[in-house]
C-alpha cells in the first residue's frame, strides 16, 4: 500500500462544468508512503487506486487509517490512495479509467454524468453538509434572508449553490440583492472587512478564523465572534463526499464488483476507527503528508465525524430523501450566472446501496457497530495557525 503524492497549479474555470470540478488552489511536496498493517503477501492482494478530490487532510481520515491499521490488506487488497488538487476531477479520472474508485461531491459529480461520465454512487460517507457561511457577530446575519444588501463570498466552481438556494429561499434573487464577491480558499477577507459573509467548511475554513487573532483582544478569535448560516437548517444541503465506481465495471465484471464491496467494508471501518480513536487517526492523516498542522487536522477529524455520526441507517447508505434534495437542488438552482448544476435528473444508476448493505451486513456479522447511535464529538482546543 502506498500513497501518492500529484502536484498542481491554480488554473480558471470557463465554463461551469469545468468550473463544478474544482475546490481550490494549493501546492504539495512529495510524500513519503504511508505505513500499513496486514500480513498478506504483497503478490496476493488486488491492487486498488483511490482518487482523492484534494490533497493530504482529515477530511479523508478514514481512508489513511484503513490503510494505516491494515483494513484493506485485511480484504485483500493493496491500496493506493491519490491526491486531489486543483486540475484534477476525480469522477474524471475515475470514469476514464485511470483509478479505481474516487472521492467527489454528489453534485459535482452528477454533472460529470450528465456530461458522460459512467460513475455511480456506492457508498455516501458523509450524510450532512459541512457547508457554512460565517460572518462576525457584529454584522447581525444569521439567516440567508439577512444576506440582503451584502457582501457576500463564495469561491464559486460549482461550491456556491447551495448558498445560491438559499438566498432563492429566502426570496432574494442571487444577481441583484446581494454583491457577491469571488472568494480567496481562505477567510482573510472577512477577517479584513472586504466582506460580510464568507464561504467556509466546518472542518477547514472555519477552523481557520478560530485559529487567528482578534486584533481587539490579543487572543485567539473564539465561536463567539462569529455567526453562522447552516445550509441543512436552511433545507438546501446538498450531499458531499461519496466514493464513486465505474458504472461500466459494476454492471460487466464480477471480480470489480466483488472489489468494491470489500473496499468500502475496508474504508467504512477506517471511518469507524476514526469515529472512535479520534487523535490516532488525525496521526495517520499527518503521518500521510498533511500540510496543516496537528490541532487543525484533529478539529478536522472531529467535524468530519459530526458530518457521518450518528448514522441510522448504517455508515455509507444513501438517504433518498437527502439524494432528493440534492438532485432538485442542482437542477433547480440558478447561480448568478443562470446555470444550474444538471439540466435533468440523473438516471437510476448514479446511485446503489447494494454494495455498501453488503459491507454492512459483513461489518455486522463481526459485531462492529455501524450506526455510531451513541457518538460523542471529542473536544478540540485550536492554536494559533493550527498547530
Amino acid at each position: 500500500m502506498r500513497l501518492t503524492r500529484r502536484t498542481s497549479g491554480c488554473m480558471a474555470a470557463v465554463a461551469v462544468t469545468a468550473a463544478l470540478a474544482l475546490t481550490g488552489c494549493s501546492g504539495s511536496d512529495a510524500a513519503e508512503p504511508a505505513a500499513s498493517g496486514g500480513s498478506a503477501a504483497a503478490d496476493e492482494l488486488t491492487p486498488v487506486t483511490l482518487q482523492l478530490q484534494w490533497f493530504t487532510q482529515a477530511q479523508f481520515a478514514g481512508y489513511y487509517a484503513a490503510l494505516d491499521q491494515g483494513y484493506y490488506e485485511e480484504e485483500g487488497l493493496a491500496v493506493e490512495i491519490v491526491e486531489g488538487g486543483v486540475d484534477i476531477v476525480p469522477q474524471t479520472v475515475l470514469a476514464d479509467g485511470s483509478v479505481d474508485f474516487a472521492i467527489a461531491w454528489v453534485p459535482k459529480a452528477l454533472a460529470s454524468r450528465e456530461q458522460g461520465a459512467g460513475i455511480t454512487d456506492v457508498a455516501q460517507i458523509f450524510a450532512r453538509s459541512g457547508t457554512l457561511q460565517v460572518s462576525l457577530k457584529e454584522a447581525g446575519i444569521t439567516t440567508a434572508a439577512d444576506l440582503q444588501g451584502k457582501k457576500v463570498g463564495n469561491w464559486g466552481y460549482g461550491n456556491e449553490f447551495e448558498l445560491f438556494a438559499g438566498i432563492t429561499a429566502a426570496g432574494l434573487d442571487p444577481a441583484a440583492d446581494v454583491t457577491l464577491v469571488q472568494q480567496q480558499f481562505d477567510m482573510n477577507a472577512l477577517l479584513s472587512g472586504e466582506i460580510d459573509a464568507a464561504q467556509a467548511m466546518t472542518y477547514n475554513e472555519y477552523a481557520q478564523v478560530l485559529e487567528a487573532e482578534n486584533p481587539a483582544t490579543g487572543e485567539l478569535y473564539t465561536a463567539e465572534d462569529f455567526n453562522v448560516i447552516d445550509w441543512n437548517d436552511e433545507g438546501t444541503a446538498m450531499l458531499q463526499d461519496a466514493i464513486w465506481a465505474n458504472t461500466d465495471k459494476l454492471a460487466s465484471d464480477a471480480d470489480y464488483e466483488a472489489t468494491t464491496v470489500k473496499f468500502i467494508k475496508a474504508s467504512l471501518k477506517g471511518w469507524i476507527y476514526a469515529r472512535d480513536n479520534a487523535e490516532a487517526a488525525r496521526d495517520a492523516v499527518v503521518a500521510a503528508g498533511a500540510q496543516l498542522g496537528n490541532s487543525h487536522q484533529l478539529w478536522q477529524t472531529n467535524e468530519v465525524n459530526k458530518l457521518i455520526w450518528p448514522s441510522v441507517a448504517g455508515i455509507g447508505m444513501i438517504d433518498e430523501a437527502a439524494w432528493a434534495q440534492t438532485v432538485d437542488v442542482a437542477m433547480n438552482t440558478k447561480n448568478d450566472q443562470g446555470a444550474s448544476v444538471i439540466s435533468a435528473a440523473p438516471s437510476d444508476d448514479a446511485y446503489t446501496n447494494e454494495y455498501v448493505t453488503q459491507a454492512l451486513d459483513e461489518l455486522l456479522a463481526e459485531g462492529v457497530d455501524v450506526t455510531g447511535e451513541g457518538f460523542e464529538p471529542i473536544d478540540v482546543t485550536l492554536e494559533a495557525g493550527g498547530n
